[in-house]
């Protein structure tokens, strides 16, 4: 079981998730750009992380690149209908 990061760690973590859609409206137009700015936002973050947990980071640091399409991986793109309703019989 993954230890927990340390919770500034955890946060700035989270921040770089909800900031992905503005560092790429920043660098709109050159993915190179914005792929040099999500490398040294992972870089930084994947630096601090404890020995320990560096693995840890590095993935979750991965799914973050694969949905924003700056690191090679699956993503889900599509959705899933819900299940249909009951049919009551009787």
């Amino acid at each position: 079981m993954p230890m927990p990061l340390p919770p500034d760690l955890a946060a700035d973590l989270a921040a770089l998730e909800q900031e992905m859609s503005h560092l790429q409206l920043r660098h709109l137009g050159s993915m190179f750009a914005f792929a040099s700015a999500w490398a040294e936002r992972h870089d930084t973050l994947l630096a601090r992380a404890p020995a320990a947990q560096r693995a840890d980071m590095q993935a979750q640091l991965r799914r973050i690149g694969i949905r924003w399409g700056l690191a090679p991986g699956a993503r889900v793109t599509m959705q899933f209908p819900v299940l249909p309703a009951l049919q009551r019989t009787g």
